[in-house]
């Protein structure tokens, strides 16, 4: 899976604010008061719509291209980029043992590190390559 999502989102001034859909992502729309609203919106409805599409397992769709989209009159693209992590139900902790040598341990005390901080970085580092 991966860990980013970047979508175009397309954008309609209204009357006031905005409407924004995606238009590969069936029913993926939200809307905002100024486009800084509908901007963090979209990030919203963007994340919300992935988490459901993993949840149940379901098929993610390709991302168009900005320029092979169709807009009319004042709509506009903005490319919406979530990281899933920020979105994903399963995001509960998860206590694990591990093993290291007993003078890795101590050198890293004295540090004051946190191991489960340090083991969280490194395992995402890991998966994102």
């Amino acid at each position: 899976m991966k860990r980013r999502y970047v979508y175009p989102a397309i954008f309609h001034p209204e009357d006031t604010g905005f409407s924004v859909f995606f238009p590969d992502l069936k029913g993926c729309q939200t809307q905002g008061d100024t486009l800084e609203e509908a901007t963090i919106k979209a990030q919203e409805a963007l994340g919300i719509y992935m988490e459901c599409l993993i949840d149940d397992k379901k098929k993610i769709p390709a991302a168009s291209s900005p320029g092979d989209l169709q807009i009319s009159g004042n709509d506009f693209v903005v490319m919406i980029c979530i990281d899933i992590k920020d979105y994903l139900s399963n995001n509960k902790p998860v206590k694990k043992t591990l093993s290291i040598p007993a003078w890795l341990n101590e050198e890293a005390e004295k540090q004051h590190i946190n191991f489960s901080s340090l083991l969280k970085e490194a395992l995402i580092e890991k998966l994102s390559d």
